[in-house]
């Protein structure tokens, strides 16, 4: 940032920008709207996909970046004004509202095929994006936040992820233990299995760990991985008597999409990225090195400066308005919308990012996470 740039001058110019972020939620009602100005077109569903992935990174393009980082003492007053934790709050009764919507519409729509496929993927985007609201909420010490983080998990079916991600990949990530690291030469389609059921077999052992320290039962409704588990069963349970059995197919595939979401998301952050071992034989401290980062603007505007990686891994408490960008932190080429799209084609995706993990470590891709 430009040194001339103090407290007093330094405005936050995504201020106005960030409730842009609820359009998300908003997709479904958008895909019900076009559905039924064009008489029940199975197409108007898959808008949501669209525009996440078609329109957002044009935006990323023709807008581009901003590396703009608020002065310190500006951080810390920006951390305590509530407008923009308001804006994480009011994802939860859209992405809701949205749910039920969705599944209304998949058991009395008579969609097709075509139309049933894209209802899927607009409400498994929705609540795939709302994982990552869930991540800003889940590292806060407010205990109204870590809630509100496992509601918006409960639709992906994914509650473990609250434990796994603050206690397992902050620990492990850009380390071969992490299931959530992706090593250098690995496809998305070879992560997916290591990551799905590794960070669910690790967030029940450290779950269970925290109790059997104290010797206690871990089977108690204050274990996190269960009573995040419960809130799922339960909107489940819910949705069911509402809409009846026909509507468990739906709630299952859209909960896949979410979920694949995120760790698709998880894939491309520190794909081939590797903390180094000190003389000690232990890992060296987390920095901006061992993550990808992107200011593409738009995209970080719609994940809440997920992309500024390397600060949220160092500073995992700092509020998503006050996340920074490093000129150390290995960059994408793209932001994430574009970067999705990529690794889900391995041929292309290593083409792209692996000649960018050789140069971040000088050719020397020993230093690499690499596959055992």
């Amino acid at each position: 940032m430009d040194p001339s740039l103090d407290a007093v001058t330094w405005r936050d110019t995504k201020k106005y920008g960030w409730p842009l972020a609820l359009l998300v939620p908003a997709l479904p009602f958008l895909g019900f709207a076009l559905w039924r100005l064009t008489g029940g077109a199975a197409w108007s569903w898959w808008i949501a996909p669209v525009l996440v992935f078609g329109v957002i990174p044009v935006a990323d393009l023709l807008i581009g970046d901003d590396r703009d980082n608020p002065p310190e003492d500006v951080a810390r007053r920006l951390q305590e004004v509530r407008y923009y934790r308001w804006i994480t709050y009011l994802y939860l009764p859209a992405q809701y509202a949205g749910l039920i919507l969705c599944c209304a519409i998949w058991v009395h729509g008579g969609l097709g095929i075509g139309g049933m496929a894209g209802l899927v993927f607009t409400l498994g985007i929705v609540n795939g994006i709302a994982i990552n609201t869930a991540h800003e909420l889940g590292h806060k010490r407010e205990k109204v936040e870590r809630w509100l983080s496992k509601i918006a998990l409960a639709p992906s079916g994914y509650g473990h992820f609250y434990v796994e991600h603050n206690r397992g990949h902050h620990v492990r990530v850009a380390t071969p233990e992490d299931p959530a690291s992706a090593r250098f030469g690995e496809s998305f389609w070879a992560f997916w299995p290591r990551t799905v059921l590794g960070s669910l077999r690790s967030a029940w052992r450290l779950e269970t760990s925290r109790f059997r320290i104290r010797s206690r039962s871990p089977w108690t409704w204050r274990n996190d991985v269960l009573n995040a588990w419960a809130m799922t069963v339960v909107l489940a349970a819910g949705l069911i008597v509402g809409f009846g059995v026909r509507v468990v197919p739906f709630l299952v595939l859209q909960a896949v999409v979410g979920f694949s979401l995120l760790e698709v998301v998880n894939y491309l952050e520190h794909y081939g990225l590797c903390r180094q071992r000190t003389v000690g034989g232990r890992y060296e401290k987390v920095d901006p090195r061992h993550s990808w980062n992107s200011d593409r603007v738009v995209t970080n505007i719609f994940l809440f400066q997920l992309q500024r990686h390397s600060d949220h891994h160092a500073n995992p408490l700092r509020r998503y308005q006050t996340l920074r960008t490093f000129d150390e932190a290995p960059q994408l080429p793209a932001g994430y919308a574009t970067m999705i799209v990529a690794a889900l084609v391995p041929p292309l995706w290593r083409r792209i990012m692996d000649p960018k993990v050789a140069a971040h470590y000088g050719g020397d891709l020993s230093l690499a996470n690499r596959r055992r």
